[in-house]
């Protein structure tokens, strides 16, 4: 009996024990919950009261060579606007300043003191603030300064401890977009010579042909040769049955395409002289003007890398020479229709290479054997083609 009454008071012993442990676990998960409620609290109040710092600058301080606008993916030139980083999300009310010239918390100026007029304006993580400037370039080769005030305040109202301030130099000559080069009524043409177009059979253009002033006779392609648009003649000679008689419209269009050779030839203020000394093959360009003294090479395969609406113009004195099975690539989005080559000499566009751009040629172009073309073959001279795949720009 007694041993019995023993064994119930330790099983009850046991019951008690673990009750307590259960009820103790719980408290400690209470506990525990409430700790890290009031941790997260406390660290986002703690945020809150510390002060903000400028982490990241754009251009970086004491940079040099800043470019005095840039060039955006819409071919749309605006003035290089500063950007500061914060260190954590700020009060957009502290630092915005929608109207021009009314500044007092992100502000530029030049090295003499004259302050830039712009607007400034937070991301949507409320991190980065941008300056932008009313005028569409700051001036070349100035210095400038944009400062941070302790106005600049974050989530919490807790300001900048000093003011920033960081400088930078512009570069000494304006950076400006280029505009594509109009082509008027030569711009339906895959291939316009003035003395004539050779051929060896049998090729595939897809664009309208013509040749003015010289006869309809100097076009050595046949009907089937070009699958779509229209071989256009000066006279009643040229290929039949598909040639289409058109005077008029030939002068115009060669007229046209000397405009448009005057136009790229004459674009100043280049971004890039003598790139290479003329070689180019192997490189990565990105938009903007080129210009060459002499000659120039693609021996390797070279890079166009940019967007659907930048423009590139290539500005040559001398000749183009492609080697065999090289191509021009484009990256990026770019288009065909906004490379213009301008040379003043002869091109050569090696056996199998494959070109893209619109070729504006003072004198011949030669398309070797199974080479191909994106863009136009626009010559004051002759083109000569072999077995040749042309093909002109999309739209």
């Amino acid at each position: 009996m007694k041993s019995f009454e023993r064994s119930k008071l330790k099983s009850f012993e046991r019951s008690k024990l673990k009750s307590f442990e259960r009820s103790l676990n719980s408290r400690t998960c209470l506990i525990a919950l409430l700790l890290a409620g009031c941790a997260g609290s406390l660290n986002s109040s703690l945020l809150a009261q510390t002060a903000p710092t400028v982490i990241f600058t754009n251009p970086a301080n004491d940079a040099t060579s800043v470019p005095t606008s840039i060039n955006s993916s819409k071919n749309i030139v605006t003035a290089t606007a500063p950007t500061a980083t914060f260190s954590q999300a700020m009060n957009p009310s502290t630092i915005d300043s929608l109207q021009a010239g009314q500044q007092r918390t992100f502000t530029l100026a030049d090295s003499s003191g004259n302050n830039v007029p712009g607007t400034v304006a937070m991301d949507a993580t409320g991190t980065v603030a941008t300056f932008t400037p009313v005028a569409p370039a700051l001036n070349p080769n100035t210095g400038y300064i944009a400062t941070m005030t302790t106005t600049a305040a974050n989530a919490g109202g807790t300001a900048l401890a000093s003011p920033v301030t960081w400088s930078f130099t512009t570069k000494n000559v304006p950076f400006t977009s280029q505009a594509p080069v109009s082509l008027g009524t030569a711009g339906t043409f895959a291939i316009l010579t003035k003395t004539g177009i050779t051929d060896v059979y049998a090729s595939a253009i897809n664009g309208d042909v013509g040749t003015s002033p010289i006869t309809g006779a100097a076009i050595l392609l046949t009907c089937p040769e070009v699958a779509t648009g229209t071989i256009y003649t000066v006279d009643a000679a040229g290929p039949l049955p598909c040639r289409v008689t058109n005077a008029t419209f030939l002068t115009a269009a060669t007229g046209d395409m000397g405009i448009a050779y005057s136009d790229a030839a004459g674009r100043s203020l280049p971004d890039s002289t003598e790139l290479g000394a003329g070689q180019i093959g192997g490189l990565t360009l990105t938009p903007g003007l080129y210009k060459w003294s002499s000659s120039v090479l693609i021996s390797n395969s070279v890079t166009l890398s940019g967007g659907p609406n930048d423009v590139w113009i290539f500005q040559i004195a001398g000749n183009i020479s492609q080697a065999n099975a090289t191509s021009v690539t484009l990256a990026g989005g770019a288009l065909a229709k906004n490379v213009f080559w301008q040379a003043a000499g002869g091109v050569t566009i090696g056996t199998t290479a494959h070109f893209a751009g619109v070729l504006l040629g003072q004198t011949m172009i030669a398309v070797q054997t199974g080479a191909s073309v994106n863009g136009r073959l626009l010559a004051q001279t002759a083109v000569t083609l072999q077995q040749n795949a042309v093909t002109q720009p999309a739209p």
